[in-house]
């Protein structure tokens, strides 16, 4: 039972999410709106965001400090955008709550915790994170079949080989047009699936199926959004991911509105995030580890069989 919420939601024969056919216009309706959104609590957005880019120079140092490491400075950096998503939870929450007219406060960020959806949400950033993972594995993998398993030099030594030497330019294209794979994947699976888990109880499982229904029906105008997306990304990234204090609040508010535009309505979304009311089970030894996880995280089936 829990499985089952966690892919599908509260029902284990959903209705399907009805997506809507958009044109480019939509794209520039979303963009508007986020940057209205953003405009209207930037304070919020830049303190939900600012971590973003802060990991991001972290870890580019941390690479530039270890050489055996620094092959992966440039992957880090690229593919960081995958779990963009992931980042920009919160951001869906206010414009959630800015368009149902409630209150957008930025405490009510971590009402996402109390959502029925919880546990896809959770499977779903699970996801994201280990395609980046493997995207590392692949990219390091890459420079050991072209450069070998020994580590650069130094920086300067690096830079020059990847820039001035055919082979350096061979790992830049070959990584790149595997990122490519890599990213609309990601786009694919993750275009507006956040944005529906956060609204109703739909499961990981469905949740993704809805994103690759939206990237069917509408495949010129969201090849589209994935190129402004990526083309805000990497100008928010230079220099040292500064702007996408500013980019990623933009683009996560944008990411609700434009969900807005490709899925119907639902009469049944979660207009208000509350803690469920539910009583602290009895379970024996033999449940672990469900026993130490929140009943709400796997939905209130067990509420109800046990009163």
């Amino acid at each position: 039972m829990a499985n089952s919420h966690i892919l599908v939601g509260a029902s284990t024969n959903p209705l399907q999410p009805v997506v809507r056919r958009i044109s480019t216009s939509d794209l520039y309706y979303a963009l508007a709106r986020g940057y209205d959104d953003f405009a209207a609590f930037p304070s919020h957005a830049l303190f939900l965001c600012v971590i973003y880019p802060v990991v991001g120079i972290l870890l580019i140092g941390w690479t530039f400090g270890t050489l055996s490491l620094l092959p992966l400075a440039i992957p880090i950096a690229a593919g960081f955008a995958l779990v963009g998503p992931v980042a920009a939870i919160g951001l869906y929450e206010l414009s959630r709550r800015r368009e149902a007219g409630l209150d957008s406060s930025p405490s009510h960020v971590f009402d996402v915790l109390h959502s029925p959806s919880l546990s896809g949400i959770i499977t779903l950033s699970l996801l994201l994170m280990a395609i980046y993972l493997i995207w590392l594995v692949v990219a390091q993998a890459l420079y050991n079949v072209i450069f070998g398993y020994a580590a650069p030099a130094s920086i300067e030594q690096f830079i020059s080989d990847l820039l001035t030497t055919p082979r350096g330019w061979t790992l830049i294209f070959v990584r790149w047009g595997i990122g490519f794979l890599f990213a609309a994947l990601v786009l694919s699976i993750s275009a507006i699936s956040f944005p529906l888990l956060l609204d109703r109880d739909v499961g990981a499982a469905v949740a993704m199926h809805t994103s690759l229904r939206v990237m069917a029906a509408n495949p010129l105008p969201m090849a589209l959004w994935g190129l402004i997306v990526a083309a805000l990304l990497v100008i928010g990234s230079i220099p040292f991911f500064v702007g996408l204090a500013v980019v990623l609040p933009v683009l996560g508010h944008a990411t609700w509105h434009l969900y807005r535009r490709t899925v119907e309505p639902d009469p049944h979304s979660h207009a208000d995030y509350q803690p469920l009311a539910y009583k602290h089970l009895r379970r024996s030894a033999a449940d672990f580890p469900v026993a130490v996880i929140p009943t709400h995280w796997w939905g209130k089936s067990d509420i109800g069989e046990n009163g």
